[in-house]
C-alpha cells in the first residue's frame, strides 16, 4: 500500500491541506521510527509503523478545525474514528484503523467519552499494540498548525499540555516515555 496514493484519494496534492496533513505526518512517521528503531528488543515493525504513521491523520478533512484548513462537519476529536471508518472502507488491515482511531490525546478512554460527554462512540480508544503506543506518543512531538508544525515539541510541554486535556492522558504518556526510553 502506498500511504501518499491513498492520502491523495481524499486530499488534492497542491492543497493546503494535504500539506499540513503530510508534513505532519512525515514528521511523526520519522519520531516513530526514531522511537522504534531504539527499541529492537521489542521487535516493532518498521515497515507497519511508517505505514501507519502516514495514516494516522487521514480523517481530518471530516472536521472543523479551521486554523488548519479543515471545513468538515464533525467535531476535530472525531478525526481519529472517522479515519478508521475510512481506512476499514478501504480493506486495509484493521490495524491501520485502530491507530487513526487510538492516536487522539494519549487515547480516550470510554469512561473519558461518558463523562466528558464527546461526541465519539462509547469504546475504549486507547493504544493497545506497541505500534500504536510508539505512533500515538510520537504525534505529540508535532502540531499540524502551520506556525509550529516545524517545531518540535518538549516532553514538558507535551506533559502541560495532555495534563490540560486530561491527568489520565498524561499519565499514559509518562508511561511510554520510561518505556521507550525518551
Amino acid at each position: 500500500m502506498e500511504s501518499l496514493a491513498l492520502i491523495e484519494k481524499y486530499y488534492p496534492p497542491k492543497s493546503f491541506l494535504y500539506k499540513i496533513l503530510v508534513d505532519h505526518s512525515c514528521h511523526v512517521a520519522r519520531k516513530s521510527l526514531e522511537i522504534a528503531r531504539n527499541l529492537p528488543q521489542l521487535g516493532p515493525d518498521l515497515e507497519f509503523i511508517e505505514a501507519a504513521a502516514m495514516l494516522h491523520d487521514i480523517g481530518i478533512f471530516m472536521t472543523r478545525a479551521e486554523s488548519i484548513g479543515c471545513t468538515g462537519e464533525f467535531p476535530y476529536i472525531c478525526h481519529g474514528y472517522l479515519g478508521r471508518q475510512l481506512l476499514d472502507d478501504q480493506g486495509l488491515d484493521p490495524a491501520f484503523g485502530l491507530v487513526a482511531e487510538r492516536h487522539t490525546g494519549a487515547g480516550i478512554t470510554l469512561d473519558n467519552i461518558i463523562r466528558e460527554n464527546l461526541p465519539l462512540p462509547k469504546r475504549d480508544m486507547v493504544p493497545v499494540s506497541l505500534e500504536e503506543k510508539i505512533i500515538c506518543c510520537a504525534d505529540k512531538y508535532f502540531s499540524k498548525h502551520p506556525k509550529n508544525q516545524d517545531r518540535i515539541m518538549t516532553l514538558p510541554l507535551i506533559m502541560e499540555e495532555l495534563e490540560k486535556i486530561n491527568p489520565g492522558h498524561a499519565q499514559r504518556f509518562a508511561g511510554w516515555v520510561e518505556e521507550f526510553h525518551l
